[in-house]
């Protein structure tokens, strides 16, 4: 486990070498972090990568051509030590490469390489998925970063809103035990703005799919925005800790998602799956400005 830092004249970043994970985010200005900080009394993470699955599969297992293999919600690789692939003044590179452990728990070579770089007051995070075998691979990737909210003192988290770059409303896929089911919520919005009430969180993570949006902003009480996050994923999340009224909030891009209640198929026929033949490489990013 090692951490590295990387910085300009706007904002520093710091990398854990476990997961390759986003630990703080901070204004050089004012000193102000907002990154959560992974206490475990709500939720011992920061910003882990979600590969090569994001969310859960029935019952923990899937099955490639009828074999069943476990697997973890949102996979292996945030536990996994990475290795530095390069450094310099505003961006840093990891990697990760199968091996016998991970064939174990999935059977496809990959090499998963996820970078962070620095422009004026946004952090660019990249991923490059490559698959370095004779035979197609399948798999999902996704982002976790979690913002803390509130981030004033003497506010709390219901004094803020959610903006998204639509304005009349998004609508939610329901989740249920982790698992997709037959049931949707619409949010309707405000000129694109949704409250974060008390129990926006009950029913777990907001699963909004389709390419509904690709620009999620926190506002503060007085209606400004103070962190943004942009994409291209077809699909993403918004998540607190249900219940708990947790100091925080994570805006989630994704390329993949759990398993729909009841599904019994294999690997490769999964909803929202990515396909990666021989010697192919998938690239995607996502951003945070503050």
């Amino acid at each position: 486990m090692a951490l590295f830092q990387i910085s300009n004249d706007k904002i520093t970043i710091q990398v854990d070498s476990i997961g390759a994970e986003l630990k703080s985010l901070k204004d050089v200005g004012s000193g102000r972090e907002y990154m959560w900080n992974a206490d475990p009394k709500y939720w011992k993470r920061t910003s882990p990568v979600l590969f090569p699955l994001v969310g859960g599969v029935k019952d923990g297992v899937y099955r490639v051509d009828g074999r069943e293999y476990p697997m973890g919600q949102h996979g292996f690789a945030r536990d996994m030590e990475f290795k530095l692939k390069s450094q310099v003044a505003h961006e840093i590179w990891f990697t990760l490469e199968s091996d016998r452990e991970t064939m174990d728990k999935y059977p496809y070579p990959f090499q998963l390489e996820l970078g962070y770089e620095l422009s004026d007051k946004t952090v660019i995070v990249k991923w490059r998925v490559k698959n370095p075998a004779k035979e197609r691979m399948y798999f999902a990737i996704g982002g976790h970063p979690a913002f803390l909210c509130p981030i004033e003192d003497g506010t709390k988290q219901t004094d803020y809103k959610i903006r998204f770059d639509v304005k009349e409303q998004v609508i939610s896929s329901c989740l249920e035990n982790g698992l997709i089911i037959d049931k949707n919520i619409t949010y309707t919005l405000q000129n694109g703005i949704l409250p974060v009430t008390e129990h926006l969180f009950d029913g777990d993570a907001l699963v909004i799919e389709h390419d509904q949006a690709h620009s999620v902003s926190l506002v503060k009480p007085d209606g400004t925005d103070y962190l943004t996050v942009e994409f291209d994923a077809p699909l993403f999340g918004i998540w607190s800790p249900p219940q708990k009224q947790a100091p925080f909030i994570c805006i989630e891009p994704w390329y993949g998602r759990c398993d729909r209640a009841g599904y019994e198929g294999e690997w490769k026929d999964r909803e929202w799956i990515q396909v990666l033949d021989a010697g192919e490489m998938f690239a995607a990013d996502y951003k945070v400005t503050v």
